[in-house]
């Protein structure tokens, strides 16, 4: 177009909208497309409208295309402002198949939130095991005053983590704000399914913490799951008996308002016309995770106890009231999965003493209880 001298050069107004938000001096552009980002490129080399050779940028390519140009691996490790603004977790973890024990090594956290007046927070963390009851496999960290880059460093374990938990649970990891005049404060979370954990092998991890996430299903299983228990069987053909040996017992469910309970156990081997076959641990007060390491002898020939069953019962002892049933297990013939294998294991291989974990459940087939 030819444009005469003294007359005004038409502006149309797809550029005249570029120019206005261009910051600093205004600078003539070709077109409208060449100014703002291109979300429909064309293959690199290629004329482009205009005539000229248009060299593909990151942001003109789409998000199902990024990994076909350079540099497209720095856009997938970016993270937005929702994700940093929370600040980063970094840990550790370990399972010992063998021991059934799962260690969380909580190191360090940066760039935390502030929640304080002061711009900073008094940091902790704590961990859930998802699926589950969340109060009693809660454990947390030491607080760490005035910071927002707090070091840990400590070692948080769980006992009893079978390879079943390890192929559906969820390590649910939050980091809060101690607050001494009112509730504390959620900062952020992550969480790791335990399936991406191999037996044996430490994995190091550094997230960016997230926004608290709903627990979706959490109230069902605390029904069902009422804590673990560790027991040994041993048949001794030199005593001619059965050894129950009552171990440990991990993330109880909590019975009393404070949290915790007193638990102790009973053994019963069924059927028990007589009722002489009750044995009962010693109380563990304020813990739901006690230690007993206490063994119980049956006087019974191995013919009979095939016929037998192991009945196993946690309870919460109450002064001056009714104990609370706070789960049970039962080993014998008619058992399934992990009972039954134990059970099996115990017949099969005398004089040698068999430790497994086992799921205490709200109910046991033909058992009532009172205590």
């Amino acid at each position: 177009m030819t444009v005469r001298r003294g007359d005004k050069v038409p502006i149309s107004i797809q550029e005249h909208m570029a120019i206005n938000v261009c910051p600093g001096p205004i600078r003539p552009i070709q077109q409208i497309s060449d100014y703002f980002p291109r979300y429909t490129p064309w293959p690199e080399g290629t004329p482009s409208p205009t005539g000229q050779p248009h060299k593909l940028s990151p942001l003109d390519i789409p998000h199902q295309a990024a990994e076909q140009v350079d540099g497209a691996d720095d856009l997938d490790n970016y993270d937005s402002d929702d994700g940093t603004s929370l600040g980063t977790l970094e840990f550790e973890l370990f399972y010992d198949q063998e021991k059934c024990i799962l260690q969380c090594d909580i190191l360090r956290a940066k760039g935390l939130k502030p929640m304080d007046f002061n711009g900073l927070a008094d940091p902790y963390v704590k961990i859930h095991l998802l699926p589950g009851a969340c109060k009693a496999n809660k454990l947390k960290t030491r607080i760490v005053r005035n910071t927002l880059n707090p070091t840990w460093n400590e070692n948080l374990t769980y006992c009893g983590i079978t390879s079943e938990d390890m192929a559906k649970k969820i390590l649910r990891i939050s980091v809060c704000d101690e607050d001494k005049l009112s509730h504390n404060e959620f900062i952020g979370e992550t969480r790791v399914p335990l399936r991406r954990l191999k037996p044996g092998v430490r994995k190091h991890f550094n997230l960016c913490l997230e926004r608290q996430i709903p627990l979706e299903r959490c109230q069902e299983w605390e029904l069902e799951e009422r804590g673990r228990i560790l027991l040994s069987l041993m048949y001794s053909t030199e005593s001619g008996g059965l050894v129950v040996g009552i171990l440990r017992c991990a993330h109880l469910a909590a019975m009393d308002v404070n949290g915790f309970s007193d638990p102790y156990v009973k053994t019963y081997l069924k059927p028990d016309v007589e009722k002489k076959s009750k044995h009962k641990t010693a109380v563990k007060k304020k813990t739901l995770n006690p230690e007993f390491n206490e063994e119980f002898f049956y006087k019974i020939t191995l013919h009979e106890l095939q016929k037998r069953s192991l009945e196993v019962t946690v309870w919460d002892y109450d002064l001056g009231k009714s104990n609370d049933f706070i789960g049970g297990v039962t080993l014998g013939m008619n058992s399934k999965g992990e009972c039954l294998k134990h059970w099996m294991e115990c017949l099969s291989s005398t004089n040698q003493r068999a430790e497994h974990w086992h799921t205490l459940t709200n109910e046991l087939p033909g058992s009532t209880y009172t205590d």
